[in-house]
């Protein structure tokens, strides 16, 4: 729960000022270094943005800069962002050289707090034109601001509570390894980690770049560079092709391979090596399960039937080699990912926001899912955690049926959600994919993360969807 939250708004003739502050289970220090660290933009960017960074120099001290792009279909708006004002372990100033703003200035302030600490963003800005533009759109970019320093505050105290308690298990600075890290989750599992102040080795096809701490492989050829695996903590394997799009013959067998021989491969060099990493998270999914109606599924239940089930089950079985080497395994059977900027929710929130989404098929098929924020939390608690091991059902603990989903998602962009999509026409449209994925019913469970002492901070469908898509309460 985020706690002492005080945004405050004001404007006079030449500008306008925004101002949250938001209290952190963390020592100032920490929260300081939070912000220091790689990866805190990409974890402070908001979710339902495309953003691209250009160049980065330094980090936040004076003189350093951030440049990248804010997506707006096909254009790209700059923003230059330099850091000057810098305090350590107390503040830091960004001053906007470029954006579509006629001037930006945001001060970040860390303070003592009692126990843990409180930090402070006070943001300075004016529009072009400034005295015609914002009487017309001030109320809009204010209503901007609020959301989205709701979601920076929100990320901010998740992610320095989830690195406290992994502290209080003993848990110091580890070096990560992991596959797919360019893809949805490895982006933000990396930076969650590097803010978190761990070193991750990302697991890469093309040739590594200088400097960069990267593992070159290439499972189509059998390539995998092993002496970038020495002496890592943990393996977090998330490559495989897509599931998305028609299953062509082709694309089934990118869908087997990339997870079957990728995890083989993998694997079998862990085994070899001289110093093994302490633990494997290696991707599954809930699709082991099949179409499995209303029955609530946990890690003890049978695999089903379907093309995906047995690519899953095989998948998992494939992770054998690094099992009996003595390395602790852990198959992450996740489910369908909430996220603003990928995944299935990227591509439903066009049709919603224009009024046309609704149930798939009659909408009774169980739909079991995870936000990402959580899911990035939950492989870090599989990492941390040492009882836990084999398959983990990687689900947030409330399930819905994909009727509620479609007008859950309406309520929370404020558009109706009634237009049904019949079964007959996914089939014409996504083929064998619509049975396996698109009208399969999961209701899949999530007491083995529970008995962990896992901690969901999205647990219910609405809340996962206004934290990513921007439309939180406030």
């Amino acid at each position: 729960m985020i706690t002492g939250v005080c945004p405050r708004m004001g404007q006079t003739a030449l500008v306008s000022t925004f101002e949250r502050s938001v209290s952190v289970p963390a020592p100032r220090a920490e929260l300081f270094a939070w912000h220091q660290r790689p990866g805190a933009f990409e974890r402070l960017a908001p979710s339902w943005e495309r953003i691209e960074i250009v160049s980065r120099t330094g980090d936040i001290r004076d003189g350093d800069r951030l440049h990248f792009r804010v997506r707006k279909g096909p254009i790209g708006l700059p923003w230059v962002a330099r850091h000057e004002g810098f305090v350590a372990g107390h503040q830091f100033v960004d001053v906007a050289e470029r954006s579509p703003f006629a001037s930006w200035r945001h001060v970040h302030t860390c303070e003592d707090e009692g126990e843990g600490s409180r930090l402070r963003d006070a943001v300075t800005y004016r529009l072009p034109l400034h005295g015609l533009t914002h009487p017309l759109v001030g109320a809009r970019v204010e209503a901007m601001l609020e959301q989205m320093f709701h979601q920076r505050h929100a990320r901010t105290v998740h992610d320095l509570r989830r690195h406290q308690a992994a502290a209080a298990r003993g848990c110091g600075p580890m070096r990560v390894a992991i596959t797919g890290a360019s893809g949805l989750i490895g982006t933000e599992l990396q930076a969650f980690l590097t803010t978190g102040g761990h070193a991750v080795a990302p697991v890469v096809r093309r040739p590594p770049k200088p400097g960069a701490n990267e593992v070159q492989w290439d499972p189509a050829t059998q390539l995998l560079d092993p002496a970038g695996l020495e002496g890592l903590d943990a393996v977090v394997h998330l490559a495989g092709e897509p599931v998305l799009g028609r299953w062509t013959a082709a694309k089934r067998h990118r869908i087997r391979s990339s997870r079957v021989e990728g995890t083989q491969l993998l694997c079998e060099a862990l085994a070899r090596l001289e110093h093994k990493p302490r633990v494997l998270i290696c991707a599954s999914a809930i699709g082991i399960y099949g179409d499995a109606g209303d029955c609530v599924l946990d890690e003890e239940a049978g695999v089903g039937s379907g093309f995906l089930a047995k690519v899953t089950r095989d998948w998992e079985a494939a992770t054998r080699p690094a099992i009996d080497a003595g390395i602790r395994v852990v198959a992450l059977r996740i489910g369908i990912v909430n996220s603003g900027h990928g995944a299935a929710l990227a591509q439903l929130r066009l049709p919603y926001s224009l009024g046309l989404g609704g149930p798939v098929g009659d909408g009774g098929q169980w739909h079991s899912w995870i936000d990402l924020d959580d899911l990035v939390g939950v492989i870090h608690h599989a990492i941390v955690c040492d009882e836990l091991r084999g398959p983990v059902n990687a689900v947030a603990p409330a399930p819905v049926r994909q009727r509620d989903y479609a007008r859950i998602l309406g309520r929370v962009l404020r558009r109706p959600s009634r237009l049904r999509l019949p079964a007959t026409l996914v089939r014409a449209m996504f083929g064998e994919l619509a049975d396996e994925v698109l009208l399969a019913s999961a209701r899949v469970g999530c007491r083995r993360l529970l008995d962990s002492g896992f901690e969901f901070d999205l647990p219910t469908l609405e809340d996962s969807l206004r934290h990513q898509l921007g439309r939180a309460r406030v």
